[in-house]
């Protein structure tokens, strides 16, 4: 069983940068979509941005010019470049892996603060 190893996160001032990798546990290729969501407390889970097989990258709007996603195929891994943070950033951010079967794997969360 393939599984989604999260690093990353942490505490950072408003308008700092952090970065999220997420790796899967063993080499596969069966990994089609890959991506975020977050969720802040008392909220939903929400989407923040994905990255399909064939390399088109997708943000929400609440992240567009801040954040950027990048996948490396070869290490079945997906990174979050997190720039110019905001205290609305401050999530639980998880990473997803679309697999065949409509398969979603999911990582177990990282903390990312971003204090005003």
């Amino acid at each position: 069983q393939v599984q989604l190893v999260q690093s990353g996160g942490g505490l950072v001032q408003a308008g700092g940068s952090l970065t999220l990798s997420c790796a899967a546990s063993r080499i596969t290729n069966r990994i089609n979509g890959i991506g975020w969501y977050r969720q802040a407390p008392g909220k939903q889970r929400e989407w923040v941005a994905s990255a399909s097989s064939s390399g088109n990258s997708n943000y929400a709007d609440s992240v567009v010019g801040r954040f950027a996603i990048s996948r490396d195929n070869a290490k079945n891994a997906v990174y979050l470049q997190m720039n110019n943070l905001k205290p609305e950033d401050t999530a639980v951010y998880y990473c997803y892996a679309e697999m065949p079967l409509n398969t979603v794997l999911w990582g177990r969360g990282t903390q990312v603060t971003v204090s005003s």
